[in-house]
């Protein structure tokens, strides 16, 4: 049975749009400890994915969410669009002040030197680092005072290694790690840790098979990283037993050895 330490605070996770992703996963573990959860998802990009989009699961997940005994809404919101991240603070105050967010949305297309141009950076910019920025600083400039403030964001592990044909993704999830840094630093007075999370590779139906069977090989254990990984560490950074845990970048990823 796990506890329900974070029972009445009101949490934000950003792209939860897909029923294996780290964002459903992070959604369910918050709801599993009594938090509230106002999710968002984005349809449009996952149509365009190899994955497609999953219509129905948003609700899906809500009702799911409900049924752990939280309150829960689902919101469709483009973070591409500059005046998204203060719509989603303001749905999310429907439920009370928002004392948790993740920000877990991301914006990934396959580019490499040959093939990037201004708008495949524009489109990754805009999404993966002003998108959780502005929603950043949004949550902290609204934010009640309340001990228990937590931002944690996503990245993927940049600084520790290459990501050929990834460019943009690179350059604007890794800036997100310096973001995570300085804000720290500069809201703490204000009773608000943030920290990012780094899950390494992680099997959320999008990988194909050859792939899954040559990353197995780098992990330690034999496997991939699976959703509920990386929402466990979630879970816990947003509990106040991780009140001391700011500014940190945490490579949690199963000890991942790229090239091995």
């Amino acid at each position: 049975m796990v506890e329900r330490t974070l029972q009445g605070r009101v949490a934000i996770v950003t792209g939860a749009s897909r029923e294996r992703g780290i964002g459903a996963a992070v959604c369910r573990a918050l709801a599993q400890r009594g938090a509230d959860v106002v999710f968002t998802h984005w349809q449009a990009y996952d149509r365009e994915m190899a994955w497609g989009a999953e219509a129905s699961f948003p609700e899906q997940l809500a009702a799911e969410l409900a049924g752990l005994g939280v309150r829960a809404l689902a919101l469709e919101a483009d973070l591409s669009d500059a005046a998204t991240p203060a719509r989603i603070i303001d749905v999310a105050g429907q439920l009370g002040p928002p004392r948790i967010l993740v920000n877990n949305a991301a914006h990934s297309t396959h580019d490499g030197y040959q093939a990037l141009d201004a708008a495949t950076l524009d489109a990754h910019y805009a999404v993966n680092l002003r998108g959780t920025a502005l929603l950043a600083v949004e949550f902290c400039r609204r934010y009640d005072g309340q001990p228990g403030g937590r931002i944690i964001n996503f990245t993927s592990g940049q600084s520790l290694g290459p990501m050929p044909g990834e460019l943009a993704y690179i350059a604007t999830k890794g800036a997100i790690e310096a973001f995570t840094r300085t804000l720290a630093v500069e809201v703490g007075h204000l009773g608000i840790t943030v920290n990012a999370v780094d899950p390494g590779p992680t099997d959320t139906g999008w990988m194909p098979e050859d792939l899954k069977t040559r990353l197995a090989r780098q992990f330690p254990a034999g496997r991939l990283g699976q959703a509920e990984d990386a929402a466990r560490l979630v879970a816990f950074l947003a509990d106040d037993a991780a009140a001391w845990v700011t500014g940190q970048v945490i490579h949690s990823d199963g000890g991942f050895f790229p090239g091995g």
